[in-house]
């Protein structure tokens, strides 16, 4: 894995003369509270990536969309990018949850052609925040499987690490949907799993029975890494036609500066 997060800095540089640029010390805001509590109550840190896992009907799609509409209300720019669903279906999808924000769209399989895609309409508003969300890792694809005609195992892989240093060269940030399993849980390499900053989980909760367990149904979004803190609040969240909104939450509040 070669991850670029060169800075012009020396090797062996004493920690007392980095200077940290002032874009990493400011988040931005998702704008949803339970995306930003889960995040460590500020919302994403510019240069990270984040893997976003959850089984069939969780509703990740709308957790994305709705993330995607507060982010850009919010000032940043946000491409959703999907080969999922066209991109009739997500219009249709945002008119139920009513999200106005500006949204821009994309359906790109090449990472290579995405990043180029993204890097022009960010070096045209060079001013504002950037965040790419992909739908999915599993539907991209790099140079090397277009050439060949086919991806396999570790197509994923360099997709995630294009993307990934994407992320850490321009100070852009990424939420990408992953492979799960029939629990809902990461199914993937491990490898994927440590390429990542942040892991957000999002399943429902069907233990026990209705009768027994006040929480049955609900769905349940915890971060279970986050390279820049949070992690420790879990939320219990009512998924409607209208979108999702908090029932319950597990775990103290961070602490943010």
């Amino acid at each position: 894995m070669k991850i670029s997060t060169q800075r012009g800095l020396s090797f062996g540089i004493s920690l007392k003369d980095v200077e940290v640029p002032d874009i990493l010390r400011h988040r931005v805001a998702t704008g949803v509270d339970y995306l930003d509590g889960v995040f460590g109550g500020a919302g994403l840190t510019p240069s990270s990536i984040t893997f976003f896992c959850g089984g069939a009907g969780a509703g990740k799609t709308t957790m994305m969309l709705t993330m995607a509409n507060g982010i850009a209300g919010n000032g940043a720019n946000v491409v959703f990018n999907t080969n999922e669903e066209s991109l009739f279906q997500i219009k249709l999808h945002a008119e139920r949850l009513n999200l106005r924000n500006g949204i821009m769209l994309g359906e790109e399989s090449s990472v290579t052609t995405l990043l180029a895609k993204c890097d022009r309409l960010r070096l045209a508003d060079p001013d504002k925040p950037f965040v790419l969300i992909v739908d999915s890792l599993q539907t991209l694809e790099d140079d090397i499987a277009i050439q060949r005609g086919a991806a396999n195992t570790v197509t994923p892989e360099r997709c995630l690490e294009a993307i990934t240093s994407w992320c850490k060269d321009n100070n852009t940030m990424a939420v990408i949907i992953g492979q799960v399993g029939k629990d809902g849980k990461f199914a993937g390499k491990n490898k994927l799993k440590h390429m990542v900053d942040a892991m957000l989980e999002l399943s429902i909760d069907l233990k026990g029975s209705p009768e027994k367990n006040p929480t049955y149904g609900l769905r349940i979004l915890a971060m279970s890494k986050n390279r820049f803190g949070g992690g420790s609040q879990q939320y219990y969240l009512q998924l409607e036609k209208a979108g999702f909104s908090v029932a319950a939450v597990e775990g103290a509040e961070e602490d943010d500066d």
